[in-house]
């Protein structure tokens, strides 16, 4: 993009006074508080703060932006600062002065104004001006040592200040903001030439690099006296004065550090995420921002997190909070087990050494450590490679159950390293905050590695060509914390020997690291990984029913809906009433499945009151499925007739979901989403084949549900493939998971082949041609294929049913079936469709095996499964927590898919959410998916977000299901549910209005029956406390009551 270009594009959308004229209250405010603009730098007066302030109490911005209302409370109350008091310290040494209490409420108040579209735009205008983050980094209670709490604040407001968007352009590298940093430098060159050129020549001439470093910028302003710096300010459009009342002098060493702080290259998010850390290590668990008590967080003092709001400044932006979110969360986790666990092993000290006085089988005592190989670094990296290291473990002192598990570390798995020793030990340590323990011992060193190859497992991997003799475990260290060990010349030589134990993680709870790094290159890969007709959804912008499927353009024109209707009279009954669709139903009846075809509109012909009524609707036509030919089949048919009578709700769900666009169904409970789910992905499957449908859950056991509703409908078992661990569970007739989709594959080749061979028998064919796929196709095209054409050009000359019965060259083929495939005394029309229906049928199994031929050419295991998963598959199936893990592998298979349907999409964070939506490379423009269908109940469950901080303060427990619909996205709502009594269903019906009951549910006996054994329905028992107590939480979040159980196992 040329430069001049895209300064001119940027200087578009800063605000000018007809913007502010006729705009919302933000800029009305702005508007009346104008004072002047000096190029792109733009004044406000303070009062532009109370107006806006009001504007935050309105209650049409209080729906939008909840989050920003609860932390005002804290800010102002009668003018006082709240909560007041005197100098105190919280239970983490944190400073809980008034002062400090309402300065760190007002950095968050301000940080929420800049983090959200509705405020930024006017408000950073507005702070910048007023110069804010120089005001703060030069206060008293900035400097004070013990103010970390505050500093952390400001860091994060700092972040949210200096942050590049565009939001006009699709595309987060866009370089429009960098360019506009170029002129801002450009700018200050210039004018320090004009104030002084002798002393600043070399900063008016210098390259861009060598002037943006702050240190670097500071030497060149340093020869300036006051007089010239002020005058540089005074050019560069810097504040010179605050009104009457404001403390804050403007000296030398503001000017300096304004100019420092505006001009000096601020990291991108993709720096910043690219140069973190996936894995911990002792201070990044017990050092700040850590350190604090998250887990039981009271709301009394704001965190230096960010926070998942209503809306999102880009891509970039939410994806650096879920990450941040994310880390804090796996590292309150992982901080928490290791406790947990050293609480079970009771360390103490005794005559000078550490001692165990307990056990757990989550830990085991490290006897030496061996760093086997240090590889030297990649091309532009400056760490190494991977450092290969070695674990003597004492295997022969534990059971035959612990050393089973231990056995059971996969590659990749994630260990932790530790070294316990005396509390009052005198040597160096790496940090000065450490996790000690009530028997003089503490944690010295926390080290992190991955597992290359377990005890008992003799597979190699990599470059190790080690025998494991099962004492021994294989893992490769953190590479840069080794590094960063070496360049500590008083640790090199025994940080490593020091580790004395090694703890390890449950395996569902120990995935953080793939998930980290999946966010991690999410963020350094360029382009926009969303659909750009999802992009302003997703972020909060715009008009919340763009993504619908009533204003998605274009749409399908002909869609079968199979066996969504049972009738004739179904349909009308479901669609009579909908307020998007407009039917053209024939007089003459039809039997289904019906095909739905855009109707032409006809102005000329219809009156003005009927299209005024009908053109906001979509117009079909319906009509019955074209006659297919009859052919016979190798395999029983499979059951697929649909025996669920939709609702009208579950119809317009179902239809919604068939069409492009976005879909969020709410289904409470019983209502059906299941059902609906799987005939949107049967109408998917059928009308779309050359599209392929990723079909996704949150639990293993929802997942399975769906999958085996999917398999017992008119699906081929070959387009279908269930990922991860969950597959074990799936009492299928065949292997759905990848291995055993291959293995189903090669016999179903077998079964083909013999029909080849009979086949090339039936017309006397010599050779062998069902050898394999490649000779089976070579005997399609030299033989099968001349044939039927030969028969229809001979049929063309002699059209009578006289030749079809004695010229259709497969009759012997055809001479074991049942009853025979031509009908001899038939029609001639019916006898023909016959013919082409046998052909048709022999065409597939060729088609087959043509699609199945790859895997005869494939010859590694992993060749295969890649090929399955970009290709063969139509029907993909995983969990979200699967997709996380395994997204970049995904994406280097070269997967591709068009179409998701996600069920319980309200108890799924917003990260787990949108990496599914990122499994296929990033073409540039855009993600190809064209159908989304969220389906989920978010009044019901909510994402499991176990620190307390993080899901009452950053609100991470809300999923992207539950955001959407606040924002006012359209919904379709299931309203009958089919699984409980109505009278027990009136027990949680208050929380969806409008819930009803299906019919059945008043005709059937078993719903209006007594249960045996039951007097009521339904009935409630008080249970006493049990030995004196009642529900009890031995650990955090492990809740039990022995007196309830008690009484279901024993009675009363």
């Amino acid at each position: 993009m040329p430069r001049q270009l895209a300064d001119s594009r940027y200087e578009d959308d800063r605000p000018t006074l007809s913007d502010l004229r006729d705009g919302n209250v933000y800029s009305s405010a702005a508007y009346a508080n104008w004072l002047s603009r000096d190029g792109t730098q733009v004044r406000f007066s303070p009062n532009v703060v109370k107006d806006i302030y009001k504007a935050l109490e309105q209650e049409s911005f209080s729906q939008k932006s909840l989050l920003l209302l609860e932390g005002l409370q804290y800010v102002e109350h009668n003018g006082q600062v709240v909560p007041g008091g005197g100098e105190t310290n919280d239970d983490d040494g944190r400073s809980n002065s008034g002062a400090v209490i309402y300065a760190e409420r007002m950095i968050e108040f301000l940080t929420d104004l800049l983090s959200q579209l509705p405020t930024r735009r006017y408000v950073h205008g507005l702070l910048e001006d007023l110069q804010i983050l120089t005001c703060v980094r030069l206060s008293p209670l900035y400097t004070l040592r013990k103010n970390h709490s505050l500093r952390e604040l400001v860091a994060l407001l700092e972040h949210f200040h200096f942050f590049q968007d565009d939001l006009e352009t699709e595309d987060d590298s866009s370089p429009i903001p960098d360019l506009h940093y170029r002129s801002k430098v450009a700018r200050l060159q210039k004018e320090s030439l004009r104030v002084s050129k002798e002393k600043l020549m070399v900063l008016g001439l210098a390259n861009l690099a060598s002037i943006t470093q702050k240190d670097d910028l500071s030497s060149h302003l340093s020869v300036l006296d006051d007089a010239e710096l002020r005058e540089l300010s005074r050019r560069l459009g810097f504040r010179q004065n605050y009104p009457e009342g404001v403390p804050c002098s403007i000296d030398r060493n503001f000017l300096m550090t304004s100019i420092l702080e505006t001009f000096c290259r601020r990291p991108t998010v993709s720096d910043i995420v690219r140069g973190s850390s996936l894995l911990p290590n002792e201070e990044s668990l017990f050092e700040r921002p850590f350190t604090p008590k998250l887990d039981d967080y009271n709301g009394a003092r704001p965190l230096a997190l960010p926070k998942s709001n209503l809306q999102y400044l880009s891509t970039s932006d939410f994806l650096w909070r879920m990450f941040s979110l994310y880390k804090t969360e796996s590292y309150f986790e992982i901080k928490r087990d290791l406790q947990e666990t050293l609480r079970k092993l009771k360390p103490r000290l005794q005559n000078g050494s550490i001692v165990f006085g307990g056990n757990s089988k989550m830990a085991m005592r490290i006897n030496r450590i061996s760093i086997l190989e240090v590889a030297p670094p990649l091309v532009g990296e400056t760490v190494p490679a991977f450092v290969r290291a070695e674990l003597d473990l004492p295997f022969d002192t534990v059971s035959g159950d612990v050393k089973k598990e231990w056995e059971s570390l996969r590659p990749d798995d994630v260990v932790f390293l530790l070294s316990i020793c005396p509390r009052d030990r005198q040597e160096a340590s790496i940090s000065d905050t450490t996790a000690t323990f009530p028997d003089g011992t503490r944690i010295q060193i926390l080290r992190c590695a991955e597992v290359l190859q377990a005890p008992g497992d003799h597979r190699q991997r990599g470059a190790s060509t080690q025998t494991n003799d099962g004492r021994k475990l294989h893992i490769n260290l953190d590479c840069k914390m080794y590094m960063a060990d070496k360049k500590r010349a008083e640790f090199s030589s025994d940080i490593y020997e020091s580790l004395n134990l090694i703890i390890r993680r449950k395996g569902v709870e120990n995935n953080f690291k793939p998930v980290l790094a999946s966010i991690q290159s999410l963020i350094q890969e360029s382009g926009n990984p969303l659909p750009r007709w999802f992009k302003d959804t997703f972020l909060g912008c715009g008009d919340p029913a763009e993504a619908y499927y009533t204003n998605m353009k274009p749409i399908a024109e002909s869609i079968n809906f199979g066996h969504t209707f049972l009738n004739m009279r179904h349909l009308q009954e479901t669609l009579s009433g909908s307020s998007h669709l407009h039917m053209n139903i024939p007089s003459e009846s039809l039997d289904p499945p019906f095909v739905f075809t855009k109707a032409v509109t006809n102005t000329a012909s219809a009156g003005r009151e009927e299209s005024t009524q009908t053109e906001t609707k979509l117009k079909y036509d319906i009509s019955g499925p074209k006659p297919s030919n009859p052919t016979p089949s190798l395999d029983q048919p499979k059951k697929h007739s649909n025996l669920v009578r939709y609702t009208s709700a579950q119809v317009e769900a179902i239809f919604s979901g068939t069409n492009p666009g976005l879909s969020l169904i709410i289904g409470p409970p019983g209502t059906g989403k299941t059902d609906v789910a799987t005939q949107i992905i049967c109408n998917l499957y059928h009308n779309f084949p050359n599209e392929r449908t990723l079909l996704l859950a949150h639990s293993n056991q929802a997942l399975n549900q769906l999958f085996l509703k999917i398999s017992d409908r008119d699906i081929e078992e070959r387009h279908l493939l269930r990922l991860g661990h969950g597959e074990d569970e799936l009492q299928l007739h065949s292997q759905h998971n990848k291995y055993g989709r291959i293995e189903s594959l090669m016999e179903r080749r077998l079964k083909l082949l013999e029909e080849v061979d009979r086949l090339a028998l039936s017309i006397q064919a010599p050779g062998a041609h069902g050898n394999s796929c490649e000779t089976a196709s070579y005997f399609n095209k030299v033989y099968v294929k001349p044939l039927w054409q030969g028969f229809k050009d001979t049929l063309s000359l002699a059209p009578n049913t006289e030749t079809i019965r004695s010229n259709f060259p497969f009759n012997n083929y055809f001479s074991s079936a049942l009853q025979p495939v031509i009908p001899l005394d038939g029609s001639f029309d019916s006898m023909l469709q016959a013919a082409e229906g046998c052909y048709e049928h022999i065409s597939k199994i060729f088609a087959e095996l043509n699609d199945i031929m790859p895997f005869e050419l494939l010859r590694s295991a992993r060749d295969k499964t890649s090929y399955l998963l970009s290709t063969e598959a139509r029907i993909i199936a995983m969990t979200t927590t699967y997709a996380a893990i395994k997204r970049d592998e995904i994406v280097r298979q070269g997967f591709r898919y068009d179409n998701i349907v996600m069920e319980e999409a309200a108890q799924v964070t917003e990260i787990e959410t949108f990496i599914p939506l990122t499994l296929q490379k990033n073409t540039g423009d855009g993600s190809p998916i064209k159908r989304i269908v969220l389906c989920g109940d978010h009044l019901q469950n909510a994402p499991v977000v176990q620190n307390t901080a993080l899901r009452n303060f950053a609100n991470m427990e809300q999923s992207l299901f539950a955001r959407l619909t606040r924002l006012g996205v359209p919904t379709t709502r299931l309203d009958k549910q089919g699984r409980a009594r109505p009278s027990i269903a009136s027990l949680y019906s208050w929380r969806y209005p409008g819930l009803g009951n299906l019919d059945y549910l008043h005709q059937q006996t078993e719903f209006l029956t007594a249960n045996a054994g039951f007097q009521h329905e339904f009935q409630f028992i008080n249970v006493e406390d049990y030995q004196g107590r009642g529900e009890q939480e031995p650990s955090p979040h492990f809740l039990q009551n022995l007196g309830e159980a008690e009484y279901a196992a024993n009675g009363p």
